[in-house]
């Protein structure tokens, strides 16, 4: 990355609020936002973040679990090594190793997950093509896991780069779950390719033949249901929401990147007192 883009980074809007507010990363504020339209994390629930360091993520789902006098759990998985956080359970290891599902359910403590999320990138090379086939090849790892580790119900969101792959990965998508939506949110760089799917009710019985529902690609944006964006801020408290609406400013950037392959199990990292400081780049 050249000098000029780190000087543009250190200006801009949501990486200085991230480091005002003691998020690790300033894609915490893309999850704000689409929890704040699509509600895909409620209090008490089980929340399994994929490709999780540096830990903006699983910071805002923390938080998202532990309210209302309920009280939920995260489960970050990554390959890098990510500094803990108070209230996450931090898992190192490859999720496509074949135990990886187990573990992470054994960390649930014997319970399925009730959304899985994910804002991995692969290494940028610079020749988009390739980007975007390493992106839809990562998101489809995340839909992999999701498939084995989500209750019946349970929601989805990934990040993928948009491209010519983009639409049969969504049509993927849609063959698991019966709302599925595609939203930029307005933390993400306007230069970014970037989207997210966040897909909600996970059915496993749509992937079997001759099951009822809709087919793949059939999921249309009309759907009804539980997707429909919030109406009021009730739903978040001012906490939830702070410097994340559309119109405060400031553009996102790619999340975390999972880089190589380890082999083994999983590892469970050890739990700290507090949240680390800002780990991006």
């Amino acid at each position: 990355m050249s000098k000029r883009w780190f000087k543009e980074k250190k200006r801009e809007h949501y990486y200085r609020l991230a480091k005002k507010e003691n998020y690790r990363s300033r894609a915490a504020y893309k999850l704000k936002q689409l929890q704040f339209r699509f509600n895909v994390i409620h209090p008490g629930w089980l929340v399994v973040d994929l490709g999780a360091s540096p830990g903006g993520w699983s910071q805002v789902a923390v938080e998202l679990v532990d309210r209302r006098g309920m009280k939920g759990k995260v489960v970050a998985v990554d390959i890098a090594r990510m500094k803990p956080i108070e209230g996450v359970t931090v898992l190192r290891g490859d999720m496509r190793e074949k135990t990886a599902a187990e573990e992470v359910r054994s960390a649930l403590g014997g319970r399925d997950a009730d959304a899985v999320i994910s804002d991995m990138s692969p290494d940028i090379s610079g020749t988009y093509s390739i980007d975007h086939a390493r992106s839809v090849e990562l998101s489809g790892i995340a839909l992999k896991f999701a498939q084995k580790v989500l209750r019946p119900g349970g929601n989805f969101v990934v990040k993928v780069f948009q491209g010519e792959l983009f639409p049969g990965f969504l049509r993927e998508v849609r063959r698991s779950f019966k709302n599925v939506r595609a939203n930029r949110p307005p933390a993400s760089r306007s230069q970014s390719s970037e989207t997210y799917v966040v897909a909600k009710g996970f059915d496993p019985k749509r992937r079997e033949p001759g099951a009822g529902g809709r087919g793949p690609g059939e999921g249309t944006e009309r759907d009804p249901g539980s997707l429909r964006p919030l109406t009021s801020r009730a739903r978040l408290g001012p906490e939830d929401i702070s410097g994340c609406l559309p119109g405060r400013g400031g553009l996102g950037e790619n999340g975390p990147v999972l880089q190589g392959r380890e082999t083994g199990d999983l590892r469970r990292e050890k739990v700290g007192k507090k949240a680390g400081k800002d780990e991006e780049e």
